[in-house]
């Protein structure tokens, strides 16, 4: 099906028959993407005296159970709920689903986040690299694709790996351009140790002087290689959870 769309007053046209997921599936057992040190994702039938939920083992329905941590166990979507004292819910948060993106692949390169040092092994995605990466221009969603994009990412525990951080600066520069919605394929923009800081949790959402309540920010992603860089129609689809996170499922559609 083709469908026009009307973005700040230009038009676009869209196949939404080509949907590209940018998501990973939450499934059980084996083979999931994980960090934080969360114990797996558990489905598991119900079971009572009375009842059984499956189907297979004799049940009339199967009737599961779902047992996960949203930041920990794949693909998910956050609010600044996240970081503040004050209980707010990416359900209530993000209300709007469609918006322009601008993918962008990006090498992660040895250097400094400003005041937050990093060290021989660490790596960051520069302000300056993704500036160029984006020819210094920005849309009202921004998905990062770290390079190199080994398959891996679909399946790796990434706790104790010091993956690379988002420079503090690039988070700062997106919410001045009001950047709405950033998504990356790494399990935090911030580093997996920085002694509770996250720095750029706080500079995208500017907490605590100027809170950007709509605004918000999708880890754990997966870009296939053959989805290319450029400007895409992004659906932010996710579980209208009452909560700072969701899980979620990012999908992107070619224009025309």
């Amino acid at each position: 099906m083709i469908a026009s769309i009307q973005i700040d007053g230009k038009e676009y046209k869209v196949d939404l028959n080509d949907p590209l997921d940018i998501s990973m599936p939450l499934k059980a057992g084996e083979g999931n993407p994980s960090a934080w040190y969360v114990d797996g994702i558990s489905i598991e039938a119900v079971r009572t005296d009375a009842f059984l939920g499956s189907v297979e083992e004799g049940g009339n329905v199967n009737f599961r159970n779902i047992s996960f941590n949203p930041h920990g166990n794949g693909t998910h979507t956050e609010c600044l709920g996240h970081i503040t004292p004050k209980v707010y819910s990416v359900n209530q948060s993000v209300k709007r689903f469609f918006s322009l993106a601008k993918l962008v692949s990006i090498k992660p390169e040895k250097g400094w986040n400003d005041d937050d040092f990093c060290s021989d092994d660490d790596l960051i995605l520069s302000l300056d690299t993704i500036k160029k990466a984006t020819n210094d221009h920005l849309e009202e969603s921004i998905i990062i694709r770290t390079l190199p994009n080994e398959l891996a990412k679909t399946h790796r525990n990434w706790s104790e790996s010091n993956w690379p951080q988002l420079d503090k600066n690039a988070a700062a520069w997106f919410a001045k351009e009001d950047v709405k919605h950033l998504l990356i394929d790494l399990p935090s923009v911030d580093r997996e140790m920085d002694g509770g800081k996250l720095l750029c949790h706080h500079a995208f959402w500017q907490v605590p002087h100027n809170e950007r309540l709509d605004a918000s920010i999708s880890e754990m992603i997966f870009v296939p290689d053959s989805i290319r860089d450029g400007l895409y129609l992004l659906e932010l689809q996710f579980a209208p959870f009452e909560n700072d996170a969701s899980p979620s499922r990012p999908v992107l559609y070619r224009f025309l």
